[in-house]
């Protein structure tokens, strides 16, 4: 297999790709994250995802490459990464006693070819007390978080309801990443230790 390369500098992704028997290098991508004009958060995500990948890529053309982009989405708006405490009280707030989407893009690029997949969770939050808030802020845990919360982490006590992918949300679909990786003739499953 060729080497495969992961476009992304986050530590989530990095775990969940090792749980699943993949090695891999990482090389994050530099690419303008800002949303087109009338992008829809589902197009956003997508195209972020092919980005980073085909980056990567341009300076790795006989390896595979994958990107991955994650984003929280509340009524159609996305809720990037907090930058300031503010920042992250108003999305928590917001996500209070109502469900949002976590979409997650996986793009794999190898042999001049570009396939990717989206995976949309519905995630619901209970209604959450403002000492609460406050204190979750204080851990720092939001503030690099789309949406402002990690549900791996302490921000997991707030759902109340997952309806997709609980990997997707963390930061990596693992379905649909074995998936692609099974369609570019690398199965996973194959670089499994045997007992």
């Amino acid at each position: 297999m060729e080497q495969l390369i992961l476009a992304s500098a986050s530590p989530r992704r990095t775990e969940l790709l090792t749980s699943i028997g993949v090695s891999f290098d990482v090389q994050p991508a530099d690419i303008d994250e800002t949303p087109g004009p009338d992008e829809t958060a589902y197009d956003y995500v997508e195209r972020l995802a092919r980005e980073k990948a085909e980056a990567v890529a341009l300076s790795n053309p006989h390896q595979l490459v994958m990107g991955s982009d994650t984003s929280v989405v509340l009524e159609g708006e996305i809720l990037g990464k907090p930058a300031t405490q503010a920042e992250a009280r108003s999305m928590l707030t917001r996500l209070s006693g109502n469900t949002h989407q976590v979409m997650t893009a996986v793009a794999l690029v190898g042999k001049g070819q570009c396939q990717s997949v989206v995976s949309v969770t519905n995630v619901t939050f209970r209604q959450l007390e403002a000492g609460e808030i406050d204190a979750y802020i204080a851990t720092g845990e939001p503030m690099d978080k789309a949406g402002g919360y990690g549900i791996q982490g302490l921000g997991g006590i707030f759902v109340t309801d997952l309806q997709g992918s609980y990997s997707a949300v963390v930061g990596l679909p693992l379905q649909e990443t074995a998936a692609l990786l099974a369609q570019a003739g690398h199965p996973v499953w194959r670089n499994w230790s045997r007992r």
